[in-house]
Formats: structure tokens, C-alpha cells, sequence
């Protein structure tokens, strides 16, 4: 029994975990309050500020000044949970399994000569957070879970003519992860196991953006792949005298491979008129990297199968320059799921989104820009029909409906 505990915690110590952010599996997309407005529409074909650090590092080209961007996005999600009589195990079924959550960021550009610019960009890419009661009925599914990843990306742009211009920026990954279980929650009501790790991982970030026309711009962006191999200690605490729990109290060192996708960004910017612009945009990210994974701990190792497959997000956009100085924006996103119903587990409970979003952008004078905007995600219903890996075979049913209020607020200083 003590290997089942190891292989249905470990293995997914880092993998799944659940919050409702405004991307799906574990992406998050604020990185830019300016872009949230459009429901990033136009993300790697505008460069609006420095935010296009992340959005696409070609865009650094458009920039005449160097300036400073930094904001915070502010995210209340709200999980219904609608369990099914079938389920064996006593506990609860609340919801809310998302707290309270805030994303910040910030950029620096310069232009370096007419050819050259220099950014920098501190952001969060992937980031989640579950907090089930502990009187959860699936708690031997998952408890509590959290995955951090936190980005430096130092970013050269190069103009190659007046209608191309390309960038290029490596990334520096800290990834952290706690995760927490009770396995045996029937029998032993405290027992839990504890998995905290962490790893630094090293990818890119490429660009390239184009002015067809003087009006139409396209651009294409690409993020890279970033392995990781976390390492960190497993923790069995309150459990009843079992061979192979006992030494060092119960812990134990494991590792854990593990590897965020790839993803590539397509957009278009059009300039219909003086007042009004058009976005719109795709994003396609591989998801299947997330198929399996190996777990390795004293004894051996363990694969788990989690058969996410590859997703699409397509969004449209529009921005109303009301005066010189305020311009109002507007977008809605389809964000399609990583996992099905067949695959969804309590840790990551996601379906597929449809994304509302409304923004403003205020030009206090010449070096000062102030950028607000607000999103609405609401998810399709999705269904856990989750099979206990332990010789206790508490199985978990239930019916997920998610949804989720974003609220952010950017500040520019060109200088």
C-alpha cells in the first residue's frame, strides 16, 4: 500500500494542480493589463508598451523611448462542486476550491540605436493554486496543490528594415510545488502526505513582427519547451506504523521530470480608421508533452498517465480611441481545455472557456500611461470520474462548474 500512496502523490506532485485563471491547464495569460482588455487579441502583433516583452519581443522595435511597465492582476474564481450519490467515502463537497489569487509583472525597454532595443521582463507564465476543505470527499485524490513558475527574460529586438523587425529572448524558470494528500482519509481521518519541490529550468522566447501594410500588422511568436527535474522530499505524517514509513520519520527524497509546453502565438492588428482598431489572434499550445510522467523515489520509479492533449485559444478584439488621451477596449476568447471528461481529475477540474473582457487606457501626459481592464471566464460543466489507485478504492464523481472575475491595473513610464 505504501508504494500506491507514492505513486498516485508523487507522480502528480507538480502536474496537476487547479486554479481559474484566465488561461487553461496551467498557463496563466496576465502578463499585461493592456492586452487583458482585448482578451489578448493582437497579443504578439501589437506592441502596445513594454509588455511586449513577453507578448512578442519583436514588438520592443516600436518603442521611440525606454519605459518602464509593471501592474498586478487580481483574480476571485468560484468553483461548484455537484457530487455524485455513487461515491462510498464520508466528507464534503463546498467548492471554492481556488483562493484568492494575484499575478504581477513588470517590463524595462531601451532602444539601444535605430536597429537595436533591450528589454527585460520579470512575469509569472504558469501558476496554480486548489484548496479543497479538509473534510473533502475526493481528499485521496487531492488535497491541496501549488505550482509556481516564475520568469526572467532578458529580450534583444532587431528592426531588419522599416516593415520587419525580429526578437529574441532566453528565460530563466524557478519552478516551485507543494502538493497534499490523505490517501487513507477512511481509516486514519490525519493522515496526510506532504510533496514540496522545486528546480531552476532554462527555454526562449522568439518573435517576429511585420508591417504588411500601414494599417495591417502580423506577428508570430514563439515560446519554447522548458524541462525541469524537481527535486524535493515526500512527507508521510500521522499515518499508523507501516514498514517502510518509519525511517527518518517518514520522509523520504524523490524527483520528479517535468516539462511546461510550448506554444505559439498568431496574430493580426488592423487600424480600420483613426478611432478604430481590430484584433485578432490564435494560440496553440502542446499540451500532450503532458501525457505521462515518471516519478523517481529510493525504491524504483512510477510513470502516471495524464493524456492532455494539444489546445487551441482564438480571440477577437477591438480598441475606440475616444480622445488622445483615453482609448476603450473590448474581446472574447474561446479557450479550449487541455483534458476531458474522461481524463479530469479533482486537481484540475478545467473545460473548456469562453473569456469576456473590457479595458481602458489613459495617456496622463506624454511619460505616463495608466491601464485598467476587467475579465470574465465562464467554464462549460466538466465531469470527474476519478478511480482510487489504493486497495481502498474509494472512487470520487462529481460535476465541476467553474468561473472567475479578473481585475488588473498597469502603470507605463517612458522616459
Amino acid at each position: 500500500m505504501t508504494h500506491a500512496w507514492f505513486k498516485t502523490t508523487l507522480a502528480i506532485a507538480v502536474a496537476t494542480a487547479s486554479c481559474q485563471l484566465m488561461a487553461n491547464g496551467l498557463a496563466i495569460n496576465e502578463q499585461s493589463v493592456s492586452g487583458m482588455g482585448t482578451s489578448f487579441a493582437g497579443r504578439s502583433s501589437s506592441a502596445q508598451d513594454a509588455s511586449t516583452v513577453f507578448g512578442n519581443p519583436a514588438g520592443m522595435s516600436r518603442l521611440q523611448r525606454a519605459e518602464i511597465s509593471g501592474g498586478l492582476a487580481a483574480i476571485w474564481a468560484d468553483t461548484d462542486i455537484d457530487a455524485s450519490a455513487a461515491n462510498t467515502a464520508p466528507g464534503t463537497n463546498k467548492g471554492d476550491i481556488a483562493p484568492d489569487a494575484q499575478v504581477p509583472f513588470a517590463y524595462y525597454v531601451r532602444p539601444l540605436d535605430d536597429k537595436w532595443h533591450f528589454g527585460l521582463g520579470l512575469y509569472v507564465p504558469f501558476g496554480v493554486i486548489s484548496d479543497y476543505e479538509k473534510s473533502f470527499q475526493g481528499r485521496n485524490h487531492g488535497l491541496y496543490s501549488k505550482v509556481q513558475v516564475t520568469t526572467l527574460q532578458p529580450t534583444f529586438s532587431y528592426r531588419i528594415n522599416d516593415r520587419v523587425a525580429v526578437g529574441f529572448g532566453p528565460t530563466i524558470n524557478k519552478i516551485d510545488g507543494k502538493l497534499t494528500s490523505n490517501p487513507m482519509h477512511s481509516l486514519v481521518p490525519e493522515a496526510q502526505v506532504r510533496i514540496k519541490g522545486d528546480d531552476i529550468g532554462y527555454g526562449y522566447n522568439l518573435g517576429v513582427l511585420v508591417d504588411v501594410t500601414d494599417r495591417l500588422a502580423w506577428g508570430l511568436s514563439y515560446r519554447s519547451k522548458v524541462d525541469y527535474e524537481l527535486e524535493g522530499t515526500i512527507r508521510f505524517s500521522d499515518f499508523p506504523a507501516i514498514p517502510g514509513l518509519t525511517p527518518d520519520n517518514g520522509r523520504f527524497n524523490g524527483s520528479l521530470d517535468f516539462t511546461t509546453p510550448e506554444s505559439v502565438d498568431t496574430s493580426v492588428t488592423y487600424q480600420a480608421n483613426d478611432k478604430w482598431t481590430i484584433y485578432a489572434g490564435s494560440t496553440w499550445t502542446r499540451w500532450s508533452r503532458l501525457k505521462e510522467i515518471e516519478a523517481v523515489y529510493a525504491t524504483g520509479s512510477v510513470g502516471e498517465e495524464l493524456n492532455w492533449k494539444n489546445s487551441w485559444a482564438h480571440a477577437i478584439g477591438v480598441a475606440y480611441q475616444l480622445n488622445p488621451a483615453l482609448v476603450l477596449r473590448a474581446g472574447f476568447a474561446l479557450d479550449a481545455s487541455p483534458t476531458t471528461n474522461e481524463h479530469r481529475t479533482v486537481r484540475i477540474p478545467v473545460s473548456n472557456r469562453k473569456i469576456y473582457s473590457l479595458g481602458a487606457g489613459w495617456n496622463i501626459d506624454a511619460d505616463w500611461t495608466v491601464d485598467v481592464a476587467y475579465a470574465y471566464v465562464k467554464e462549460s460543466k466538466g465531469r470527474v470520474d476519478q478511480e482510487d489507485q489504493t486497495p481502498l478504492a474509494q472512487n470520487y464523481s462529481a460535476q465541476y462548474s467553474n468561473s472567475a472575475h479578473g481585475l488588473g491595473v498597469q502603470l507605463t513610464h517612458r522616459f
